[in-house]
């Protein structure tokens, strides 16, 4: 008799970026966040890898980042080489696509769903970087929380939001 086991698969999500790339887009989420310690700046990137890659298996998941995700997201953005070469990796590119604001589209629980389709794409998320809008225990120089995304598929949403202090 045998036993096995139907546990998934976790991804290294360092496999998506060259060393020399994390490094490049570590370095902008410090230049964005002066005091912020390189291994803290490291992980949001990575879960902004993490969460393009989710996007890239779902492109029709009208998923969004947490606002600190979106912090290394979109570092991540300013990066167009090492966007493109993830998007090469991933087989998809996601396109940010942003909206009007409007606090009335704001699903509550699309922070879990990204989450869960993190984890279905097989990465493990790290939950301290996946606060709701008004958690402030991580300060990040991004201003903004997306809602549920825009056309094309995009995992895009607004750029509504009243700063990284205050709810929204």
């Amino acid at each position: 008799m045998s036993i096995t086991s139907l546990a998934p698969v976790t991804r290294d999500v360092r496999d998506l970026l060259t060393a020399e790339e994390l490094v490049a887009v570590t370095a902008t989420v410090q230049l964005n966040n002066p005091v912020m310690a390189t291994r803290l700046a490291e992980a949001i990137v990575l879960e902004a890898v993490k969460f393009e890659a989710a996007c890239a298996s779902n492109p029709s998941g009208r998923l969004v980042p947490s606002r600190v995700v979106d912090e290394g997201w979109h570092a991540l953005i300013l990066h167009t080489r090492v966007k493109a070469a993830l998007a090469s990796r991933l087989g998809y590119f996601v396109h940010h696509v942003p909206e009007a604001p409007d606090p009335g589209r704001r699903d509550p629980n699309v922070l879990l769903a990204t989450q869960a389709a993190i984890e279905a794409a097989g990465y493990v998320p790290d939950p301290k970087l996946w606060g709701g809008p008004s958690d402030t225990s991580i300060p990040v120089a991004a201003s903004c929380q997306h809602s549920p995304g825009g056309p094309e598929g995009s995992c895009a949403g607004s750029g509504e939001g009243d700063g990284p202090s205050g709810p929204n």
